[in-house]
């Protein structure tokens, strides 16, 4: 029991050296046998970073298993929740959420470059992409019952995967080889109300010499949280957006006169009258997900043999916000206005709170059809062929918003009465309240071939060639309503995009063995989109073994991440954007110092306390046809090493550069550029009146700025045989980000360690056996974050000045016990110490949603039965 009392130490040696994944594959995954003999008899197999079969242990490029004890023993129920644990998941994933333009999807974010940057492969082949994005997988289609294991290369592999591949891979192997039957059902609890799973399937396989069938059907789903549930929500919101006016010049004018506040929702916060949204919308949406999939493979005769998979899945989330909030437009003199004979009219800034919730309903569908064949063509040529079809549908539906110009109209005639808005009858009400809608499609047709080809012997055994083609084509829509799309409905906005393509690509990897224990691999791919141009993207990796148990490698190579459809084919939509100008603010009246910021966008440094004036500009956004696609340069060196046979050690460096970055310029930013005189990006403009106010503003996605990043992934798992006491196994990863920056026009933007963007992420999965029982304890760690005293020149990303998120752990545990009649039961419970994240607020939450949840403890019971 003494390496158990070294744990700790090795915990914090790990934490100084940084780290890498879940569960990883590597030494131990492939570890068929202990002694040289036997491993020199492995399979040749092929892993997630290499189309090459090969039967090394260690590999040129790092590939991280999760396997499907360690899915098990993480105790989620779905695909999403698994990679959320990973520490790839550097800066945290998208994930549900309620009133959400992309509300029921849920993604992967590796090294916190985008989940945009981010392959997600199902069986080697891309994942349907989400509709409602246009641009990375939804793996809430993915059901997890049907996963084997779940590859994640670490590693750039547009060489040979093509777009998005520039973070990193994640491929999910489904189940091909199944005997028997299988049930499994599960239910979870959690702390704060509402956010309970339950989880069910059904997998039924049968195999023979010549094929293998496998059918199966799950879901898995989780309900809604409501904002007042959780951590922050028991304090009162305060919206702006209750009952209050601003004069037509501008000045603020408080609480609607003779208007008392004091309907449901409302209250008096100094002199306005504020909304509390906390008190109604939900903070998480719900969401359910069911799948139905089968796979198949026969063995035609020794050289033929057919493979087919299809699946269908569906997966609905409703969500709930706040009431609508919205600014009218009152005459002098009109029965609304708040100070008649003023001389000027009034902007009020209103909650529809008569008109009731914001409810948004959302269907997700996917299905997918792969038809393969695979022919031994000889001893040296194999090839594998086929075609591929996915369609990805979507559909939502908003209940309760509000279209502008109807309820202005209905206000201008005292048909609808501000100053009582509870007292209006219902037909008034309704005749501008209006349901909403979107419909889109993301649909995939795939032709692909690719064969290896044994070459000639080398020193260190056969050089071998992977060569192969795809064609791909995709059709993208996203359409919104014709209100939402032309911007009257408050409380929401619509920005359509539709748009097709074709993708021509061509692929090689050459393996050359110099001697048995160096090889060197380069590899490259072509790719031809016919609506903005190709891409040409190299590799070469390196792989050195001057032990048995000791492997060093390394990799340079090139990628590129593709327009996205909606980027370049997005309708111009409008906005009213409240946006900080310093000309516009003191052509209306105001001091230099009431603006709060000199000519060039600077802050007075002799008024920081003045509030800064911001204004409603006319905002439009749109789609860019000129867009390029972007860059990316990476590289890596890795060392793996097994020490003896119960300790593995990895440790692997990369580094990400990024050149051109497809982004959409905030509104404030293209202000904050014109100030200071830096060139606007391409279809992008500031529009000033003669008196140097902005009349308008016009943002689109644009190839604009840098994006650097490199780090650690340190590795380190044990196994020990405890004779009469079972067996443990230890996994302690850590990922450690060593540098972050972006930049924007002129602005380098230093964003490592800032609160949202921790440098440090761990985990330690421990495993004990014994007889028929298993015990899991699991640590999952998030580094602590600080803004630096001195705010920099473009502001946090959360907090103020100082602000401090500190370090945040959490332990799962579970019992399972393997009963004699063929099943098992488990009862176990995430986060069971009851940890919750702190109250620094991001992105209109009261904690960063995309790193932590705030579900408290979770007790689950699951049980399987097999036949």
């Amino acid at each position: 029991m003494t390496n158990l009392k070294k744990l700790p130490n090795a915990i914090k040696f790990a934490l100084f050296a940084s780290a890498a994944s879940l569960a990883t594959g590597n030494a131990f995954a492939q570890e068929a046998a202990s002694s040289d003999t036997e491993a020199k008899t492995l399979d040749r197999i092929e892993v997630t970073g290499s189309r090459l079969k090969r039967a090394d242990i260690e590999g040129a490029v790092p590939v991280t298993v999760i396997d499907r004890a360690a899915i098990d023993a993480s105790g989620r129920v779905s695909v999403a929740d698994v990679l959320r644990e990973s520490t790839f998941s550097s800066f945290g994933n998208f994930r549900p959420q309620s009133g959400s333009s992309a509300q029921g999807v849920s993604d992967i974010d590796l090294r916190g470059i985008g989940s945009d940057r981010t392959l997600v492969l199902i069986d080697g082949r891309r994942a349907p992409y989400a509709p409602s994005t246009g641009q990375n997988a939804d793996l809430n289609t993915i059901p997890l019952a049907a996963v084997e294991r779940i590859e994640i290369l670490s590693d750039g592999a547009s060489a040979l995967y093509g777009s998005d591949a520039i973070g990193g891979v994640v491929n999910i192997i489904l189940r091909k080889d199944y005997e028997g039957a299988e049930f499994r059902y599960g239910k979870g609890q959690t702390k704060v109300t509402g956010g309970d799973t339950e989880e069910g399937s059904v997998v039924f396989g049968t195999s023979s010499d010549r094929g293998s069938l496998l059918l199966g059907a799950s879901f898995n789903k989780r309900g809604m949280v409501f904002t007042r549930d959780q951590i922050g929500g028991q304090s009162r919101g305060a919206s702006f957006y209750g009952n209050n006016f601003y004069y037509e010049d501008g000045t603020l004018g408080g609480v609607l006169p003779g208007y008392a506040c004091d309907d449901p929702g409302f209250y008096r916060l100094g002199g306005n009258c504020v909304f509390d949204f906390n008190a109604v919308a939900a903070n998480e949406a719900s969401v359910t997900n069911k799948s139905l999939f089968a796979r198949g493979q026969w063995q035609i005769n020794d050289d033929w043999s057919i493979y087919t998979a299809a699946s269908y899945s569906n997966s609905d989330s409703f969500g709930r916000y706040a009431p609508t909030p919205g600014a009218l437009f009152v005459e002098e003199n009109s029965p609304n206005d708040p100070v008649p004979g003023d001389g000027q009219g009034a902007y009020i800034y209103h909650r529809y709170a008569a008109a009731g919730n914001r409810d948004n309903f959302v269907d997700n569908t996917a299905t997918d059809f792969t038809l393969g064949f695979q022919w031994q063509a000889t001893d040296k040529l194999a090839l594998d062929f086929g075609i591929r079809r996915s369609e990805a549908k979507f559909k939502e539906t908003g209940r309760g918003y509000i279209v502008t110009p109807l309820a202005e109209a209905a206000a201008a005639s005292g048909d609808y009465n501000l100053f009582d808005p509870f007292g209006n009858p219902e037909e008034v009400i309704k005749g501008f309240t209006a349901t909403i809608g979107r419909d889109g499609k993301f649909d995939i047709q795939e032709v692909f071939a690719n064969a290896t080809l044994d070459l000639f012997e080398m020193g260190g055994g056969m050089s071998a060639i992977a060569f192969g083609a795809e064609y791909r084509e995709e059709d993208y829509a996203d359409i919104y309503d014709s209100l939402s799309e032309a911007g009257v409905v408050a409380g929401s906005a619509g920005n359509s995009a539709a748009g097709q393509r074709e993708i021509y690509a061509a692929y090689a990897e050459w393996l050359f063995p110099i001697v048995s224990s160096f090889d060197v691999t380069v590899a490259a791919r072509y790719d031809n989109y016919s609506d903005y141009g190709s891409d040409v993207s190299p590799k070469v990796s390196v792989r050195w073994q001057p032990l048995d148990s000791l492997t060093f490698r390394a990799s340079a190579g090139e990628g590129f991440r593709a327009p996205p459809l909606p980027y370049l084919y997005g309708a111009r939509s409008f906005s009213a954007e409240e946006v900080q100008d310093f000309r516009t603010c003191t052509n209306v009246g105001y001091t230099a110092a009431q603006c709060g910021n000199d000519a060039n966008g600077d802050n007075i440094a002799d008024a920081p306390e003045v509030p800064t004036v911001q204004y409603q500009i006319d905002s439009y956004s749109s789609g860019n046809i000129d867009l390029q696609s972007e860059s990316s340069k990476q590289y890596s060196l890795g060392v793996a090493w097994d020490a003896t046979d119960w300790l593995n050690v990895t440790l692997d460096y990369y580094k990400i550069k990024i050149e051109d970055r497809i982004r959409l310029i905030a509104y404030q930013e293209l202000v904050d550029f014109d100030n200071r005189g830096i060139a606007l990006p391409a279809g992008t403009s500031v529009i000033r009146r003669p008196n140097g106010a902005v009349r308008e503003i016009n943002t689109a996605y644009a190839n604009e700025g840098d994006l650097e990043t490199s780090g650690l992934d340190f590795n380190l798992r044990t196994r020990f045989d405890l004779g009469s006491m079972g067996k443990l196994e230890n996994w302690l990863q850590v990922a450690h980000v060593l540098d972050y920056t972006l930049t924007d026009g002129a602005i380098v933007k230093d964003r490592l360690g800032f609160v949202t963007a921790p440098d440090l992420r761990g985990s330690l999965r421990n495993t004990w056996s014994y007889g028929d029982f298993t015990v899991n304890w699991n640590i999952n760690y998030i580094g602590d974050q600080q803004n630096p005293m001195t705010p920099p020149s473009y502001g946090y990303l959360a907090g103020g000045p100082g602000t401090r998120v500190g370090s945040y752990a959490t332990n799962d545990v579970a019992f399972t016990y393997n009963a004699p009649w063929n099943a098992s039961v488990t009862l176990g419970a995430t986060n069971i110490g009851d940890r919750y994240p702190e109250l620094v607020g991001y992105d209109n939450r009261p904690w960063n949603f995309y790193l932590y949840d705030a579900y408290g403890r979770t007790v689950y019971f699951r049980y399987t039965q097999k036949f």
